[in-house]
């Protein structure tokens, strides 16, 4: 029952997880808009999400979605540790500047405003679906 429960939010769980990594990944570009040298970073959400949900469900097939501990002995317990998760280990992308600075910084603020507060929105609308999801289930299981 759990498991069935784990599985029908991991997609919500992984989108959450994986916009809050790209909000501070946003963040820091916005921060160092000033620094010299500074490369602006980003996040191919679609695909980083894509990795996050097969990722989570090799896992909960117990495919090789986690890390395996290495045994001296067939009787010691076999471990894993946790899968890959969307915020952790995201693969970072630098960003192309259509006009670079003389500095080298590549930040452009009105492409890292425009990128955060959308980012900010989507992050509101899936907490919002997430939160939806669960007084739904919890509901279901009320008992009459």
């Amino acid at each position: 029952m759990i498991d069935q429960l784990e599985a029908s939010l991991n997609y919500h769980q992984q989108a959450l997880g994986l916009r809050q990594a790209r909000h501070e990944v946003l963040a820091a570009n916005i921060a160092n808009a000033d620094t010299p040298n500074y490369k602006a970073r980003d996040i191919d959400f679609a695909s980083e999400l894509k990795k996050a949900v097969d990722g989570g469900q090799r896992a909960q097939g117990n495919d090789g979605g986690g890390l395996a501990l290495s045994r001296t002995s067939d009787r010691h317990l076999a471990g894993e540790g946790p899968a890959r998760t969307a915020g952790n280990n995201a693969d970072l992308l630098y960003r192309t500047p259509s006009q670079p600075s003389l500095d080298g910084n590549t930040v452009e603020m009105d492409r890292e405003r425009s990128q955060f507060a959308d980012n900010a929105v989507r992050y509101q609308a899936a907490l919002t679906i997430m939160n939806s999801r669960i007084q739904g289930l919890k509901t279901a299981m009320q008992p009459e």
